[in-house]
Protein backbone atom coordinates (compact mmCIF):
# COMPACT_ATOMS: atom_id res chain seq x y z
CA UNK A 1 0.00 0.00 0.00
CA UNK A 2 1.15 3.54 -0.77
CA UNK A 3 2.17 5.68 2.19
CA UNK A 4 0.80 9.16 1.65
CA UNK A 5 2.06 11.05 4.72
CA UNK A 6 5.31 11.16 6.64
CA UNK A 7 5.01 12.62 10.13
CA UNK A 8 7.71 13.58 12.62
CA UNK A 9 7.16 13.90 16.37
CA UNK A 10 7.57 17.24 18.13
CA UNK A 11 10.88 16.03 19.54
CA UNK A 12 12.11 15.60 15.96
CA UNK A 13 11.76 19.31 15.17
CA UNK A 14 15.17 20.91 14.51
CA UNK A 15 16.72 22.64 17.52
CA UNK A 16 19.17 24.62 15.37
CA UNK A 17 18.88 26.55 12.11
CA UNK A 18 21.25 25.75 9.24
CA UNK A 19 23.34 28.66 7.95
CA UNK A 20 24.49 28.03 4.36
CA UNK A 21 26.97 30.94 4.22
CA UNK A 22 30.00 28.98 5.53
CA UNK A 23 29.40 26.28 2.88
CA UNK A 24 28.94 28.56 -0.14
CA UNK A 25 31.59 28.56 -2.85
CA UNK A 26 31.30 32.35 -3.09
CA UNK A 27 29.53 34.43 -0.41
CA UNK A 28 27.04 37.11 -1.45
CA UNK A 29 28.74 40.52 -1.82
CA UNK A 30 28.29 42.76 1.24
CA UNK A 31 25.46 45.26 1.63
CA UNK A 32 26.05 48.92 0.87
CA UNK A 33 24.77 52.03 2.62
CA UNK A 34 21.61 53.41 0.97
CA UNK A 35 22.94 56.99 0.93
CA UNK A 36 26.73 56.81 0.64
CA UNK A 37 26.87 53.44 -1.17
CA UNK A 38 29.89 52.61 1.01
CA UNK A 39 30.17 49.16 2.53
CA UNK A 40 27.55 48.88 5.23
CA UNK A 41 28.62 48.27 8.82
CA UNK A 42 26.57 46.40 11.44
CA UNK A 43 25.92 49.69 13.28
CA UNK A 44 24.26 51.05 10.13
CA UNK A 45 21.57 48.38 10.47
CA UNK A 46 20.95 49.03 14.19
CA UNK A 47 18.13 51.59 13.70
CA UNK A 48 16.27 49.07 11.52
CA UNK A 49 16.77 45.53 12.93
CA UNK A 50 17.23 44.03 16.43
CA UNK A 51 20.88 43.40 17.32
CA UNK A 52 20.51 39.60 17.47
CA UNK A 53 19.16 39.51 13.92
CA UNK A 54 22.01 41.68 12.64
CA UNK A 55 24.43 39.23 14.23
CA UNK A 56 22.68 36.32 12.51
CA UNK A 57 22.75 38.18 9.19
CA UNK A 58 26.56 38.31 9.32
CA UNK A 59 27.17 34.99 11.10
CA UNK A 60 29.60 32.37 9.82
CA UNK A 61 28.37 29.74 12.27
CA UNK A 62 27.04 26.72 10.37
CA UNK A 63 24.35 25.96 12.96
CA UNK A 64 22.60 28.52 15.19
CA UNK A 65 20.55 27.34 18.15
CA UNK A 66 16.79 28.00 18.10
CA UNK A 67 15.81 29.57 21.46
CA UNK A 68 13.47 27.37 23.50
CA UNK A 69 10.64 29.98 23.59
CA UNK A 70 10.73 30.03 19.78
CA UNK A 71 10.70 26.24 19.59
CA UNK A 72 7.75 26.20 21.97
CA UNK A 73 5.61 28.38 19.68
CA UNK A 74 6.72 26.61 16.50
CA UNK A 75 5.58 23.29 17.97
CA UNK A 76 1.99 24.53 17.70
CA UNK A 77 2.14 23.30 14.08
CA UNK A 78 5.64 21.95 13.49
CA UNK A 79 6.95 19.57 12.33
CA UNK A 80 4.80 19.96 9.22
CA UNK A 81 3.88 16.85 7.20
CA UNK A 82 5.54 15.59 4.04
CA UNK A 83 3.08 14.16 1.49
CA UNK A 84 3.60 11.72 -1.36
CA UNK A 85 1.46 13.02 -4.24
CA UNK A 86 0.62 9.48 -5.38
CA UNK A 87 -2.84 10.42 -6.67
CA UNK A 88 -1.44 13.28 -8.72
CA UNK A 89 1.27 10.96 -10.08
CA UNK A 90 -1.48 8.55 -11.17
CA UNK A 91 -3.55 11.32 -12.74
CA UNK A 92 -0.52 12.54 -14.70
CA UNK A 93 0.49 8.99 -15.60
CA UNK A 94 4.09 9.85 -14.76
CA UNK A 95 6.83 7.58 -13.44
CA UNK A 96 8.09 10.49 -11.31
CA UNK A 97 7.78 10.24 -7.53
CA UNK A 98 6.33 13.55 -6.33
CA UNK A 99 6.58 14.75 -2.73
CA UNK A 100 5.50 18.01 -1.15
CA UNK A 101 6.19 19.68 2.18
CA UNK A 102 2.86 21.09 3.37
CA UNK A 103 3.36 24.46 5.11
CA UNK A 104 -0.34 25.38 5.00
CA UNK A 105 -0.81 23.79 8.45
CA UNK A 106 0.37 26.89 10.35
CA UNK A 107 -2.41 29.07 11.84
CA UNK A 108 -1.80 31.86 9.29
CA UNK A 109 -1.71 29.22 6.56
CA UNK A 110 1.82 29.52 5.21
CA UNK A 111 5.54 29.10 5.98
CA UNK A 112 5.88 32.72 7.08
CA UNK A 113 5.48 32.24 10.88
CA UNK A 114 8.74 30.27 10.97
CA UNK A 115 10.67 33.55 10.91
CA UNK A 116 7.95 35.83 12.35
CA UNK A 117 8.05 33.99 15.68
CA UNK A 118 11.85 34.16 15.83
CA UNK A 119 11.95 37.86 14.99
CA UNK A 120 9.34 38.69 17.63
CA UNK A 121 11.28 36.75 20.25
CA UNK A 122 14.45 38.71 19.55
CA UNK A 123 12.50 41.98 19.36
CA UNK A 124 10.95 41.35 22.77
CA UNK A 125 14.39 40.45 24.19
CA UNK A 126 15.54 43.88 23.05
CA UNK A 127 12.57 45.56 24.73
CA UNK A 128 10.76 46.70 21.60
CA UNK A 129 7.18 47.91 21.67
CA UNK A 130 6.36 46.83 18.14
CA UNK A 131 7.34 45.97 14.58
CA UNK A 132 6.42 47.73 11.34
CA UNK A 133 6.37 45.71 8.14
CA UNK A 134 5.08 45.42 4.60
CA UNK A 135 3.03 42.67 3.03
CA UNK A 136 2.00 41.78 -0.50
CA UNK A 137 -0.66 39.08 -0.64
CA UNK A 138 -0.95 39.20 3.14
CA UNK A 139 0.77 35.98 4.21
CA UNK A 140 3.68 37.82 5.83
CA UNK A 141 1.50 40.47 7.49
CA UNK A 142 -0.74 37.71 8.83
CA UNK A 143 2.25 35.79 10.17
CA UNK A 144 3.77 38.79 11.94
CA UNK A 145 0.41 39.87 13.41
CA UNK A 146 0.00 36.30 14.67
CA UNK A 147 3.50 36.13 16.14
CA UNK A 148 3.45 39.51 17.93
CA UNK A 149 0.59 38.24 20.09
CA UNK A 150 2.83 35.66 21.76
CA UNK A 151 5.36 38.29 22.81
CA UNK A 152 2.99 41.14 23.76
CA UNK A 153 4.08 43.39 20.90
CA UNK A 154 2.30 45.69 18.46
CA UNK A 155 2.25 45.27 14.68
CA UNK A 156 1.87 47.90 11.95
CA UNK A 157 1.35 46.52 8.44
CA UNK A 158 1.62 48.44 5.17
CA UNK A 159 -0.25 46.23 2.69
CA UNK A 160 0.25 46.75 -1.06
CA UNK A 161 -2.89 48.51 -2.28
CA UNK A 162 -3.86 46.04 -4.99
CA UNK A 163 -3.65 43.15 -2.52
CA UNK A 164 -5.44 45.18 0.18
CA UNK A 165 -8.46 45.27 -2.13
CA UNK A 166 -8.04 41.83 -3.75
CA UNK A 167 -7.64 39.98 -0.44
CA UNK A 168 -9.82 41.64 2.24
CA UNK A 169 -9.93 38.53 4.41
CA UNK A 170 -6.16 38.57 4.83
CA UNK A 171 -6.63 42.06 6.28
CA UNK A 172 -9.33 40.71 8.58
CA UNK A 173 -6.93 37.98 9.76
CA UNK A 174 -4.28 40.56 10.61
CA UNK A 175 -6.74 42.75 12.45
CA UNK A 176 -8.12 39.75 14.36
CA UNK A 177 -4.57 39.13 15.61
CA UNK A 178 -4.15 42.80 16.56
CA UNK A 179 -2.40 44.10 13.46
CA UNK A 180 -2.97 47.70 12.33
CA UNK A 181 -3.26 47.46 8.53
CA UNK A 182 -3.22 50.31 6.00
CA UNK A 183 -3.07 50.21 2.17
CA UNK A 184 0.28 51.23 0.69
CA UNK A 185 1.14 53.79 -0.49
CA UNK A 186 -0.53 55.58 2.40
CA UNK A 187 -0.77 59.14 3.68
CA UNK A 188 0.91 58.11 6.95
CA UNK A 189 4.50 58.43 5.72
CA UNK A 190 6.52 60.87 3.63
CA UNK A 191 7.39 58.06 1.23
CA UNK A 192 3.74 57.18 0.72
CA UNK A 193 2.59 60.77 0.30
CA UNK A 194 5.22 61.43 -2.39
CA UNK A 195 4.11 58.40 -4.40
CA UNK A 196 0.43 59.37 -4.11
CA UNK A 197 1.19 62.91 -5.32
CA UNK A 198 2.66 61.50 -8.51
CA UNK A 199 0.10 58.70 -9.03
CA UNK A 200 -2.99 58.73 -6.77
CA UNK A 201 -4.32 55.59 -8.49
CA UNK A 202 -1.19 53.46 -8.16
CA UNK A 203 -1.64 49.77 -7.34
CA UNK A 204 1.45 49.94 -5.13
CA UNK A 205 4.45 47.65 -4.85
CA UNK A 206 6.40 45.81 -2.19
CA UNK A 207 9.26 48.28 -2.73
CA UNK A 208 6.96 51.17 -1.77
CA UNK A 209 5.49 49.31 1.20
CA UNK A 210 8.98 48.50 2.48
CA UNK A 211 9.89 52.20 2.31
CA UNK A 212 6.83 53.09 4.37
CA UNK A 213 7.48 50.38 6.95
CA UNK A 214 11.13 51.37 7.41
CA UNK A 215 10.19 55.05 7.73
CA UNK A 216 7.51 54.23 10.30
CA UNK A 217 9.92 52.09 12.30
CA UNK A 218 12.79 54.58 12.46
CA UNK A 219 10.48 57.50 13.34
CA UNK A 220 8.69 55.75 16.23
CA UNK A 221 10.60 55.12 19.42
CA UNK A 222 10.57 51.50 20.55
CA UNK A 223 9.76 50.22 17.06
CA UNK A 224 11.88 48.45 14.46
CA UNK A 225 11.36 46.96 11.06
CA UNK A 226 10.53 43.30 10.41
CA UNK A 227 11.18 41.69 7.03
CA UNK A 228 9.60 38.44 5.84
CA UNK A 229 11.96 37.46 3.04
CA UNK A 230 15.17 38.25 1.09
CA UNK A 231 17.74 38.76 3.87
CA UNK A 232 20.03 36.05 5.22
CA UNK A 233 18.49 35.72 8.69
CA UNK A 234 15.00 35.12 7.26
CA UNK A 235 16.24 32.30 5.03
CA UNK A 236 18.11 30.97 8.08
CA UNK A 237 14.91 30.77 10.16
CA UNK A 238 13.08 29.02 7.34
CA UNK A 239 15.58 26.13 7.18
CA UNK A 240 13.46 24.21 9.69
CA UNK A 241 11.39 23.29 6.61
CA UNK A 242 14.26 21.63 4.76
CA UNK A 243 15.81 20.06 7.84
CA UNK A 244 12.52 18.34 8.62
CA UNK A 245 12.14 17.33 4.97
CA UNK A 246 15.55 15.61 4.99
CA UNK A 247 14.40 13.38 7.85
CA UNK A 248 11.07 12.71 6.14
CA UNK A 249 12.66 11.81 2.81
CA UNK A 250 14.82 9.34 4.74
CA UNK A 251 11.60 7.86 6.18
CA UNK A 252 10.39 7.46 2.58
CA UNK A 253 13.73 5.86 1.68
CA UNK A 254 14.14 8.44 -1.10
CA UNK A 255 16.12 11.55 -2.02
CA UNK A 256 15.05 14.38 -4.34
CA UNK A 257 16.54 14.55 -7.82
CA UNK A 258 14.70 17.85 -8.34
CA UNK A 259 13.73 20.51 -5.77
CA UNK A 260 11.11 23.11 -6.75
CA UNK A 261 9.62 26.18 -5.07
CA UNK A 262 8.07 29.53 -5.90
CA UNK A 263 10.16 32.64 -5.23
CA UNK A 264 9.22 36.27 -4.68
CA UNK A 265 11.96 37.23 -2.25
CA UNK A 266 13.11 33.66 -1.72
CA UNK A 267 12.19 32.72 1.85
CA UNK A 268 9.95 29.67 1.45
CA UNK A 269 12.03 27.90 -1.16
CA UNK A 270 15.32 28.90 0.46
CA UNK A 271 14.05 27.28 3.64
CA UNK A 272 13.41 24.02 1.80
CA UNK A 273 16.38 23.72 -0.53
CA UNK A 274 19.28 25.19 1.49
CA UNK A 275 19.65 22.19 3.84
CA UNK A 276 19.64 19.93 0.75
CA UNK A 277 21.98 22.05 -1.38
CA UNK A 278 24.71 21.45 1.15
CA UNK A 279 25.03 18.04 -0.55
CA UNK A 280 25.44 19.71 -3.95
CA UNK A 281 27.96 22.23 -2.65
CA UNK A 282 30.18 19.50 -1.22
CA UNK A 283 29.92 17.42 -4.39
CA UNK A 284 28.00 14.45 -2.96
CA UNK A 285 24.85 15.21 -5.06
CA UNK A 286 26.21 17.06 -8.11
CA UNK A 287 23.24 16.25 -10.38
CA UNK A 288 20.49 17.47 -8.04
CA UNK A 289 18.51 20.28 -9.69
CA UNK A 290 17.08 23.26 -7.78
CA UNK A 291 14.40 25.20 -9.69
CA UNK A 292 13.26 28.64 -8.49
CA UNK A 293 9.90 29.59 -10.00
CA UNK A 294 8.74 33.18 -10.41
CA UNK A 295 6.03 35.19 -12.15
CA UNK A 296 6.51 36.54 -15.67
CA UNK A 297 5.10 39.81 -14.30
CA UNK A 298 8.14 40.29 -12.06
CA UNK A 299 10.96 38.17 -13.54
CA UNK A 300 13.95 39.19 -11.45
CA UNK A 301 15.85 35.88 -11.83
CA UNK A 302 14.98 35.09 -15.43
CA UNK A 303 15.24 38.59 -16.95
CA UNK A 304 16.64 40.93 -14.30
CA UNK A 305 20.24 42.08 -13.90
CA UNK A 306 22.60 40.75 -11.25
CA UNK A 307 23.55 44.12 -9.83
CA UNK A 308 23.49 46.27 -6.73
CA UNK A 309 20.08 47.82 -6.12
CA UNK A 310 18.12 49.40 -3.33
CA UNK A 311 15.76 47.08 -1.52
CA UNK A 312 12.96 49.65 -1.52
CA UNK A 313 11.55 52.40 -3.70
CA UNK A 314 12.49 55.32 -1.42
CA UNK A 315 16.11 54.10 -1.19
CA UNK A 316 16.11 53.85 2.61
CA UNK A 317 17.03 50.17 3.02
CA UNK A 318 20.34 48.42 2.40
CA UNK A 319 21.67 48.20 -1.16
CA UNK A 320 22.15 44.52 -2.04
CA UNK A 321 23.79 42.66 -4.93
CA UNK A 322 20.89 40.66 -6.34
CA UNK A 323 18.94 39.87 -9.47
CA UNK A 324 16.62 42.84 -9.86
CA UNK A 325 14.15 44.43 -12.24
CA UNK A 326 14.72 47.82 -10.60
CA UNK A 327 13.58 49.37 -7.31
CA UNK A 328 11.18 51.76 -9.15
CA UNK A 329 9.44 48.87 -10.91
CA UNK A 330 5.68 48.62 -10.34
CA UNK A 331 4.61 45.05 -11.19
CA UNK A 332 1.34 44.19 -12.89
CA UNK A 333 -1.51 43.40 -10.46
CA UNK A 334 -1.15 39.62 -10.50
CA UNK A 335 -2.92 37.65 -7.78
CA UNK A 336 0.39 36.18 -6.62
CA UNK A 337 1.11 39.29 -4.56
CA UNK A 338 3.99 37.60 -2.79
CA UNK A 339 5.86 37.28 -6.11
CA UNK A 340 5.80 41.01 -6.91
CA UNK A 341 9.09 42.02 -5.26
CA UNK A 342 11.62 43.62 -7.62
CA UNK A 343 14.65 41.75 -6.23
CA UNK A 344 15.64 38.37 -4.83
CA UNK A 345 17.48 36.95 -1.83
CA UNK A 346 21.24 37.61 -2.27
CA UNK A 347 21.99 34.02 -1.20
CA UNK A 348 19.81 32.58 -3.98
CA UNK A 349 21.22 35.04 -6.52
CA UNK A 350 24.80 34.13 -5.69
CA UNK A 351 24.00 30.41 -5.92
CA UNK A 352 22.43 31.02 -9.31
CA UNK A 353 25.45 32.96 -10.54
CA UNK A 354 27.66 30.05 -9.48
CA UNK A 355 25.46 27.56 -11.33
CA UNK A 356 24.01 25.70 -8.35
CA UNK A 357 20.36 26.70 -8.92
CA UNK A 358 18.19 27.61 -11.91
CA UNK A 359 15.04 29.63 -12.55
CA UNK A 360 11.78 29.47 -14.51
CA UNK A 361 8.93 31.97 -14.98
CA UNK A 362 5.24 31.36 -15.69
CA UNK A 363 2.06 33.31 -16.48
CA UNK A 364 -1.05 33.37 -14.30
CA UNK A 365 -3.35 31.12 -16.33
CA UNK A 366 -0.91 28.25 -16.72
CA UNK A 367 -0.15 28.18 -12.99
CA UNK A 368 -3.85 28.09 -12.11
CA UNK A 369 -4.31 25.28 -14.61
CA UNK A 370 -1.62 23.32 -12.76
CA UNK A 371 -3.21 24.20 -9.41
CA UNK A 372 -6.52 22.78 -10.67
CA UNK A 373 -4.80 19.59 -11.75
CA UNK A 374 -3.22 19.27 -8.31
CA UNK A 375 -6.37 20.05 -6.31
CA UNK A 376 -8.34 17.56 -8.37
CA UNK A 377 -6.00 14.77 -7.29
CA UNK A 378 -4.65 15.87 -3.90
CA UNK A 379 -7.51 18.03 -2.64
CA UNK A 380 -5.53 21.04 -1.43
CA UNK A 381 -6.32 24.46 -2.90
CA UNK A 382 -3.02 26.32 -2.85
CA UNK A 383 -2.06 30.00 -2.86
CA UNK A 384 -1.40 31.63 -6.25
CA UNK A 385 2.29 31.88 -5.31
CA UNK A 386 2.48 28.16 -4.56
CA UNK A 387 0.70 27.42 -7.84
CA UNK A 388 3.86 28.54 -9.65
CA UNK A 389 5.75 25.69 -7.97
CA UNK A 390 2.98 23.31 -9.04
CA UNK A 391 3.37 24.34 -12.68
CA UNK A 392 7.10 23.63 -12.65
CA UNK A 393 6.48 20.31 -10.88
CA UNK A 394 3.86 19.43 -13.49
CA UNK A 395 6.33 20.18 -16.29
CA UNK A 396 9.07 18.09 -14.68
CA UNK A 397 6.65 15.20 -14.09
CA UNK A 398 5.53 15.28 -17.72
CA UNK A 399 9.16 15.36 -18.86
CA UNK A 400 9.66 12.16 -16.85
CA UNK A 401 6.63 10.70 -18.58
CA UNK A 402 8.17 11.49 -21.95
CA UNK A 403 11.61 10.14 -21.07
CA UNK A 404 10.55 7.26 -18.81
CA UNK A 405 12.82 8.53 -16.01
CA UNK A 406 11.73 7.76 -12.45
CA UNK A 407 12.92 10.95 -10.79
CA UNK A 408 12.03 12.03 -7.26
CA UNK A 409 10.60 15.55 -7.24
CA UNK A 410 10.15 17.51 -3.99
CA UNK A 411 8.39 20.88 -3.92
CA UNK A 412 7.47 23.26 -1.15
CA UNK A 413 3.69 23.62 -0.90
CA UNK A 414 4.15 26.94 0.87
CA UNK A 415 0.59 27.94 1.71
CA UNK A 416 -3.13 27.40 1.22
CA UNK A 417 -5.33 29.49 -1.07
CA UNK A 418 -8.42 29.81 1.09
CA UNK A 419 -8.23 33.62 0.97
CA UNK A 420 -7.34 33.69 -2.72
CA UNK A 421 -10.57 32.28 -4.11
CA UNK A 422 -11.30 35.48 -6.06
CA UNK A 423 -8.28 34.56 -8.20
CA UNK A 424 -9.67 31.08 -8.79
CA UNK A 425 -13.04 32.65 -9.60
CA UNK A 426 -11.43 34.90 -12.21
CA UNK A 427 -9.69 31.85 -13.68
CA UNK A 428 -13.00 29.93 -13.85
CA UNK A 429 -14.65 32.87 -15.61
CA UNK A 430 -11.74 33.20 -18.05
CA UNK A 431 -11.17 36.74 -16.79
CA UNK A 432 -7.61 36.21 -15.57
CA UNK A 433 -5.15 38.19 -17.71
CA UNK A 434 -1.57 37.15 -18.39
CA UNK A 435 1.10 39.82 -18.07
CA UNK A 436 4.30 39.74 -20.07
CA UNK A 437 6.77 42.43 -19.03
CA UNK A 438 7.91 44.40 -22.07
CA UNK A 439 11.63 44.87 -22.69
CA UNK A 440 11.11 48.65 -22.81
CA UNK A 441 9.47 48.71 -19.37
CA UNK A 442 12.20 46.50 -17.97
CA UNK A 443 14.99 48.69 -19.29
CA UNK A 444 13.25 51.83 -17.99
CA UNK A 445 13.12 50.28 -14.52
CA UNK A 446 16.77 49.23 -14.66
CA UNK A 447 17.97 52.72 -15.61
CA UNK A 448 17.87 53.82 -11.98
CA UNK A 449 20.33 51.28 -10.55
CA UNK A 450 23.17 52.71 -8.46
CA UNK A 451 26.55 53.08 -10.12
CA UNK A 452 28.87 50.82 -8.13
CA UNK A 453 32.06 49.65 -9.93
CA UNK A 454 32.41 45.87 -9.78
CA UNK A 455 36.04 46.11 -8.65
CA UNK A 456 34.90 47.72 -5.39
CA UNK A 457 33.16 44.55 -4.17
Amino acid sequence: MTQYKYFLEEDDMPTSWYNVLPDMETPPPPYRHPVTLDLMQPDDLAPVFPAALIEQEMSQERYIEIPEPVQDVLKMWRPSPLYRAARWEEALDTPARIYYKWEGVSPPGSHKPNTAVAQCYYGKQEGLEGFATETGAGQWGSALSFATQFFDMKCKVFMVTISYHQKPYRRVMMETWGGNVVPSPSSETNAGRKILEVDPETSGSLGIAISEAIEYAVTHEGWKYSLGSVVNFVLLHQTVVGMEAIKQMEMADDYPDVLIGCVGGGSNFGGLFLPFIKDKLDGSRPDMRVINVESTACPSLTRGLYAYDWGDTAKTGPVAKMHTVGHDFIPAPVHAGGLRYHGMAPIICRLMEDGFVEAQAYNQNEVFEAAHSFSGAEGFIVAPETAHALKATYDEAMACKASGEEKAILFNCSGHGHFDLSAYDAYHREELPDYELSEEALQDALDGLPDIPSFSE
